[in-house]
């Protein structure tokens, strides 16, 4: 990599964007995990379809890079597992087969790029840099206003609309949104929203998310395409409507 990469990337609340790299090559997960972590990415590898399905579950990844070819599933059966629990995460395949029918293959199953054998670092970088961005993991915002979808929060004022209509929230409700919305796409489980908007441990009241989220779903997606998701026996996540 050079000296004038272009501006790092991060999540909208500025925390490291998560890749999952997969293959069974171990020479090339550390060639990209180097070139990734230059990019200040936290970078977590896998050399088998269940330990990339398993990892997926652990990090929740804003990307994945994915080897058609693995020693137990294809990419394809990867992509279809990981997506049951992350049907938004975007991926880009890697490949030896320089072929039109295994690219149309990983394009149609829903794969967002393809990448053949041998390539750059530098052309898989700028790719996943552009794939990041259209998939709203880097949602560029002010300092002050973070903006999913046409929903819009004011952190100064804590002004919140959506499609341009006023949204009056609660303080909980407002630190709840604050909080999916800063994690967009991303699936929170109910300790992770417990421990940061209500800064403690409810033990047996974890029932008090799903109340806060009903209030919520009823200001946020009444009249709208629903923003908010639950995800079976995982948590919630805020997704723009497509």
């Amino acid at each position: 990599m050079n000296d004038n990469s272009p501006t790092k990337l991060t999540r909208a609340d500025g925390s490291p964007i998560q890749v999952l790299a997969v293959d069974d090559e171990a020479s090339l997960t550390e060639l990209l995990s180097m070139a990734m972590r230059y990019e200040g990415w936290k970078v977590t590898t896998a050399d088998s379809g269940i330990k990339a399905v398993r990892a997926a579950k652990e990090v929740q990844p804003d990307v994945i890079v994915l080897d058609m070819m693995l020693p137990d599933f294809d990419g394809l059966e990867v992509m279809r597992r990981i997506r049951m629990d992350q049907p938004d995460v975007p991926v880009i395949f890697l490949t030896a087969k320089d072929s039109v029918s295994n690219r149309i293959a990983g394009l149609t199953a829903g794969g967002d790029d393809y990448v053949t054998k041998p390539f750059s670092l530098e052309e898989l970088i700028a790719r996943l840099r552009a794939l990041l961005r259209r998939s709203g993991a880097t949602e560029p915002r002010s300092d002050s206003t973070l903006v999913v979808g046409d929903l819009t929060l004011d952190e100064d004022s804590h002004e919140v609309s959506r499609a341009g209509q006023d949204i009056n929230l609660t303080a909980t409700e407002y630190e709840l949104l604050r909080f999916l919305m800063r994690n967009p796409r991303r699936v929170l489980s109910k300790a992770q929203i417990l421990d940061r908007v209500w800064n403690y441990d409810f033990g047996g009241q974890a029932n008090v998310v799903e109340l806060y989220i009903s209030y919520l779903r009823k200001k946020i997606d009444k009249g709208h395409d629903p923003m908010i998701h639950t995800m079976r026996g995982a948590g919630y996540i805020l997704r723009p409507v497509r």
